[in-house]
């Protein structure tokens, strides 16, 4: 596993926990001697993950859409820069670079940005791991829904449900995207249609 893709909030969120994870998580990607591959900015989330590697000697490559360098929001420092003309390029570009998915907490962007690779994975387009950094349960909602509602009902089968890896700490879930082996989905839905 050479690069990790974090998704993760421009903003800093209300608690200090969150700020204090995405700094631990890029310190501790650079430490285990993996590059990160995020969204290219200097704000929020974002902004400290990529510090916090860059600060650890970490490789940091960065992918933003030339609207966002030209509201200054591009981190200056990092050892790539990707800029890129749509947000539908910054994901195929940062999928394509990475071996696996970590969403931090984060907006809308994130999440959106998370499920389009999980429903990736499920359609067989990519056999990445996809995960969870669940920093002060604040997922936790989220996998209610998923497992209550969304499973319960017949919308997702558990067998997908199942790819997205959860942990409360970077450390874990880089032991569990290291131990991971690809889920033959595309098999499991042409047996279902048939």
């Amino acid at each position: 596993m050479k690069r990790l893709c974090v998704f993760c909030g421009a903003s800093a969120g209300l608690s200090p926990v969150y700020i204090e994870m995405a700094r631990t998580t890029g310190r501790v990607l650079a430490e285990q001697g993996i590059e990160l591959v995020y969204g290219g900015g200097k704000v929020g989330l974002m902004g400290a993950l990529a510090d916090a590697a860059l600060s650890a000697r970490g490789k940091v490559i960065g992918v933003i859409p030339q609207a966002m360098c030209a509201v200054e929001l591009d981190h200056k420092g990092l050892t790539e820069q990707h800029i890129v003309e749509s947000m539908h390029e910054r994901k195929a570009l940062m999928a394509e670079l990475a071996d696996g998915f970590i969403a931090l907490p984060g907006g809308i962007g994130t999440l959106e940005e998370f499920f389009e690779v999980w429903t990736w994975a499920q359609l067989g387009i990519h056999a990445k791991p996809c995960g969870l950094l669940n920093v002060h349960h604040y997922y936790d909602l989220l996998l209610n829904f998923l497992d209550q509602q969304v499973v319960a009902n017949g919308f997702v089968e558990a067998k997908s449900r199942s790819m997205v890896m959860v942990a409360d700490n970077i450390l874990t879930l880089v032991e569990k995207f290291r131990a991971f082996q690809p889920t033959d989905i595309r098999r499991a839905l042409t047996m279902k249609q048939s």
